[in-house]
């Protein structure tokens, strides 16, 4: 149950995540930055401090983070994985394959003529 909550709720944020990262302007979109001028001189540059769209862009991010790492805590738990790994379930080979053998030439080919100066 608690898996399946958060797994909605990281496919929630991951969405919100990417509309906000899409919804945002560059930090020199305006005319301005377009000359090399805009606010080079300010604190925050042009755009001023935290917009709500930054703010927004944190919070989710932050979320994710903290959605991924639960999912994959809670992943290796309900496997019964812990300390696991996938190759551990690969059956192991008894020998390697032997080389393959090259095609033997077939004697009833005709030689290359030689060439003598």
């Amino acid at each position: 149950m608690l898996f399946a909550l958060l797994t909605t709720l990281h496919w929630i944020v991951c969405i919100i995540l990417i509309l906000v990262v899409l919804l945002q302007t560059g930090k020199r979109a305006d005319l301005a930055g377009a000359f090399g001028g805009g606010g080079s001189q300010t604190a925050f540059g042009a755009r001023g401090a935290a917009t709500f769209l930054s703010k927004a862009t944190t919070i989710s991010a932050v979320v994710f983070m903290l959605t991924s790492l639960l999912l994959s805590m809670l992943s290796s738990e309900v496997g019964g994985g812990a300390g696991k790994s996938v190759l551990d379930s690969v059956p192991a080979s008894s020998a390697p394959a032997p080389p393959a053998q090259s095609p033997s030439p077939t004697p009833d080919s005709p030689a290359a003529p030689s060439k003598n100066p």
